[in-house]
């Protein structure tokens, strides 16, 4: 099985038609299994209501398998931090899918450059 932890950049993109977005929304389709922290309804919400986006993204989200970690996530954030510094939002996503997959077999999907550096320094894919 073929899964991927997304973040939020990807969604967003694909919510505005953002540049990327088109790539992002075929890469999906190789996925057995999309997963990501609840955290990204929560941004993803937020920036469409920044944007004044009356569309519902329920279709967006459907297909997610969501995490909810049931310790602090105290050693996996400073396995992160150890790589390198990404803000507050991404780190905890980062962190997520070391939770889901400490040895980091699944792959990270980001449009956000730094965090997808760490992402890789770290050992997530895509190969």
């Amino acid at each position: 099985m073929k899964a991927a932890y997304i973040d939020t950049s990807c969604l967003v993109a694909i919510a505005f038609g953002e540049k990327g977005s088109t790539r992002v929304r075929q890469s999906l389709l190789a996925y057995d299994e999309i997963i990501s922290s609840n955290l990204l309804e929560a941004e993803l919400r937020s920036a469409l209501r920044r944007e004044n986006f009356a569309a519902d993204p329920g279709e967006l989200i459907s297909a997610i398998s969501w995490v909810y970690p049931d310790r602090p996530l105290t050693e996996e954030i400073a396995t992160i931090l150890e790589t390198g510094y990404v803000r507050g939002a991404d780190l905890w996503h980062l962190a997520v899918a070391l939770f889901v997959d400490p040895s980091c077999e699944i792959d990270f999907l980001s449009l956000d450059t730094r965090q997808l550096e760490i992402s890789r320094r770290i050992g997530f894919g895509p190969r």
